[in-house]
């Protein structure tokens, strides 16, 4: 399990509203450049095992200024074997977030390709601000302050307002920060993705994105539609919805995952002893973070509120596969609450590992810097009163009381935000021909967003996985049920532009019936 991107997951739910600006108006991507290729950075081990180069394209930090400064986007390659088949061209990539780097994504999506990634040069990169591309930083934070040994749910959800705010300030003004920032926008790093293309002297790109990577995709056919070769998309979002909205309309289908995860573990309260009917079990979840919002749980010295519990249930709810993983992990803190001694499970350990290392913190930041900057996710998006979070919170727990406080809450820096884009969003609209994944019970970003994409790309295909799960392809990779029937259609349009005839719907089991 990928403990690191789980967490980000939370954060990582997209948006592309519309706008007003047309595809005409995207700026040229640089003329062509020579690229200076060699080994990657030591920190990129893995990609110098597997044979990869890195380089870095440099490109305008503003395109409307293409004279002006410059940065540079650092991209590796995995070169086309041509002895297995005709070269097709490049195919780039990017695994979400938004926040998350990618230079190293092409060792995870390789096994999956199979026999096609010998047909493509596999192309990661960072994107701008993040990693290796001219990466932004914030002041340091100053050290917490002391927790107390109580406290009440108001009290939480005013430490979150100081931190978010203490955030959106450490980064406005360190260094160069406030020019940077409002450059730090989806369009421009599509805009980043066709200077890649431009620098390597090909025609036209393929593309495979996942999370924010598929919304990035859509707005990269919406820009440069002659330029879009063949595109994937995996696990998308409502076009039309701001940042803030998506975060909400996560609530429903996360309790609905919540019910059937209640109702696997209700089967097996001989194992974890949560409750032997399904509102056992979520009465007893429910203690837990009843209990939390009065006094913290601690395990392994790390104090657990409610918010980060509902943190920690909410990424492992993602899965169907997970649902062991969550059963010990509230077996282990509804122990530590009664005060008994508990050894976390590997889960638990490795969320608590990670909570307490500064990976986090800077997953976070990454995120920051485009859900709150980007007009993609407008001012309007975010409410800057923050009163208004905690009405949401507090009328959310009528009918979501485990994750309607978390998916209404302030969960990003955007209220204080004031470095943000000068530029409309992309209206999304185009026949290019686009492959869609989507899981049905995704309760990260819901499955009635992608339809509202599906019908606005109208020459796409969209594959409907039937599970509960936030990325499709590939799943076998990650230790889960893999889709084959969806592996198959990505396959088979990689190798050979082969759309479905039709939307089509994969079984349920990694069986095909």
């Amino acid at each position: 399990m990928r403990v690191a991107s789980l967490v980000t997951a939370g954060l990582g739910l997209t948006c592309l509203l519309a706008g007003s600006v047309p595809a005409s108006a995207a700026p040229a991507a640089p003329a062509h450049q020579r690229l200076v290729w060699g080994p990657c950075s030591p920190q990129q081990q893995e990609l110098n095992e597997a044979g990869a180069q890195c380089a870095k394209v440099t490109v305008p930090l503003d395109y409307s200024d293409p004279g002006g400064p410059t940065i540079r986007i650092a991209v590796s390659r995995i070169k086309a074997d041509p002895k297995h088949g005709k070269r097709r061209g490049i195919l780039l990539s990017n695994p979400g977030g938004p926040g998350g780097t990618g230079l190293a994504g092409t060792l995870y999506l390789r096994p999956a390709l199979k026999d096609v990634a010998d047909r493509y040069d596999l192309i990661g990169f960072d994107p701008r601000f993040l990693g290796e591309s001219t990466p932004i930083a914030c002041d340091p934070a100053a050290p917490p302050p002391t927790p107390g040994p109580t406290t009440t749910r108001r009290k939480d959800f005013e430490q979150s307002v100081r931190s978010a705010r203490d955030t959106a300030h450490r980064c406005r003004e360190h260094g160069d920060n406030a020019r940077l920032l409002q450059h730090a926008t989806s369009r421009n790093v599509a805009r980043d993705m066709d200077a890649i293309r431009a620098a390597l002297g090909e025609r036209r790109l393929s593309y495979y994105g996942v999370s924010y990577g598929a919304d990035l995709g859509a707005v990269y056919t919406q820009m440069f539609p002659r330029r879009a070769d063949r595109i994937v998309i995996d696990s998308s979002t409502d076009p039309t919805a701001t940042q803030y909205e998506l975060f909400q309309r996560a609530g429903k289908p996360l309790e609905e995952a919540l019910d059937a995860w209640a109702g696997w573990t209700a089967r097996h309260d001989g194992t974890y002893r949560l409750g032997r009917t399904p509102a056992q079990v979520r009465s007893n979840v429910q203690k837990l973070l009843d209990g939390a919002e009065q006094r913290p749980v601690t395990v392994s010295g790390i104090r657990l509120d409610a918010p980060l519990l509902r943190l920690v249930l909410r990424q492992l709810i993602q899965h169907e596969e997970y649902d062991p993983a969550l059963a010990g992990t509230v077996r282990d803190l509804t122990d530590a609450a009664a005060g008994r001694p508990v050894e976390p499970g590997p889960e638990l350990a490795a969320m608590l590992e990670l909570l307490a290392s500064p990976e986090l913190a800077d997953s976070m930041l990454g995120g920051a810097l485009f859900m709150c900057g980007d007009n993609g996710w407008p001012a309007g998006g975010w409410p800057k009163n923050p009163e208004t979070y905690w009405k949401n919170m507090e009328r959310s727990r009528a009918t979501q009381p485990v994750f309607g406080p978390i998916v209404n809450s302030m969960m990003a820096p955007c209220a204080f935000w004031t470095s943000t884009s000068r530029e409309p969003a992309t209206v999304i609209g185009n026949d290019v021909p686009v492959l869609m994944l989507q899981a049905r019970r995704d309760n990260n970003v819901p499955y009635e967003g992608a339809l509202a994409l599906h019908h606005r790309l109208t020459g796409s295909r969209l594959v409907t996985a039937d599970i509960r799960s936030h990325g499709v392809y590939g799943r076998g990779l990650d230790g889960l049920t893999p889709v084959p029937c969806a592996d198959r259609s990505v396959n088979d349009y990689l190798r050979d532009g082969t759309l479905p005839g039709a939307d089509l719907t994969c079984p349920r089991t990694g069986e095909d019936r």
